[in-house]
């Protein structure tokens, strides 16, 4: 309890105390420059380090969520993690002992997201997109190494220069295998992002390296067949659905897509975690060797994604019943949180 109230106190501090930067404005050693992205909880700021006269990234807490103490919590636990991680996939996160408000320094990042490459080229060719894949089974399996697991993959936070390099980014709900508790902040930030959210996410339940090996599946999936496996303007059923039904081929889309690349992507995208890859290194030895990988008779087409739409409408409404029991469990953890 000590150490909540801790937070408490310097988040309401900060509320008073402290706006947003501005440009122009020195933030200790950092010199601001232009803001880059705005979130809902937090903002990125370019900025020059006036000692080095390097660019770097500043990521800066929205002032109203740094009452937060769950998200104090969290964007603590996210700076420590990025001091810790060391490798050329993962954006570094500078060390900083004397900062005057909480922000965290990064290194800076040429390139772009995955997601606006994928916005404009819609799908790449399997070459490339095995190449990018490969590039994220490295720097999963360095991670997963580490204790952490990512838990928010998705095109958003992956960083792409000129010649294809990853970036990892965005270790806000990452999680420490080695830590007893976890720490809710919001329900969409706590279970990932709903098109790229593993199943046993959907449940409520932590996830493990299975999980992010789930989402690169669903990444790949898109890059290879220019959509992602389970598409709704409902997030919530987004997520049911693959509770209750398996992915489209993505070969439909993209005939380019050989069938033991299809393989691959099915088993990287099992529903149960037990059934997938168990690292991401065995995801990557596969990507490596098709040759070597036998291709299932799954018998999956199309209707696969209205599997529900051909059951009787009790049938249904018992699936829906039984796939929402997770989802308002996990409402039911969040409640209890905040309370406490």
């Amino acid at each position: 309890m000590g150490r909540r109230r801790g937070a408490e106190m310097v988040a309401r501090e900060s509320t008073i105390m402290i706006r947003a930067p501005e440009p122009g404005e020195l933030l200790d050693r950092y010199r601001i420059e232009k803001l880059i992205a705005r979130g809902g909880m937090a903002s990125i700021f370019r900025a020059t380090d006036t000692r080095t006269n390097a660019p770097v990234a500043i990521k800066v807490p929205n002032p109203d969520m740094e009452a937060d103490v769950l998200f104090f919590d969290r964007f603590k636990r996210e700076a420590e993690i990025g001091r810790k991680l060391d490798h050329p996939g993962v954006v570094k996160v500078l060390p900083e002992d004397d900062a005057s408000r909480i922000y965290m320094a990064m290194e800076w990042v040429d390139g772009v997201p995955l997601r606006d490459i994928l916005d404009e080229k819609k799908n790449f060719s399997p070459d490339r997109a095995v190449r990018i894949a490969l590039a994220l089974c490295d720097t999963l399996e360095y991670i997963h190494t580490q204790g952490i697991v990512h838990r928010d993959l998705k095109p958003d936070n992956i960083m792409l220069d000129a010649d294809d390099r990853i970036k990892l980014i965005d270790f806000g709900i990452a999680g420490d295998t080695r830590a007893r508790r976890l720490t809710y902040a919001k329900i969409t930030k706590a279970m990932g992002t709903p098109d790229y959210v593993s199943p046993e996410q959907v449940k409520g339940k932590r996830g493990d390296a299975r999980s992010d090996v789930y989402s690169l599946g669903v990444i790949l999936y898109e890059m290879l067949a220019g959509d992602v496996p389970f598409r709704s303007a409902n997030p919530l059923t987004s997520m049911n659905m693959r509770l209750l039904a398996d992915p489209a081929s993505p070969r439909e889309a993209n005939r380019n897509i050989s069938p033991q690349l299809e393989e691959i992507i099915f088993r990287a995208l099992e529903r149960e975690p037990i059934h997938r890859y168990g690292s991401a290194r065995e995801f990557a030895w596969d990507l490596q060797h098709p040759e070597e990988v036998g291709v299932s008779d799954r018998k999956i087409s199309r209707q696969a994604r209205n599997v529900m739409s051909q059951k009787p409408r009790s049938f249904r409404w018992s699936y829906v019943a039984y796939a929402m029991l997770p989802l308002l469990l996990l409402g039911l953890m969040l409640i209890i949180a905040h309370v406490q």
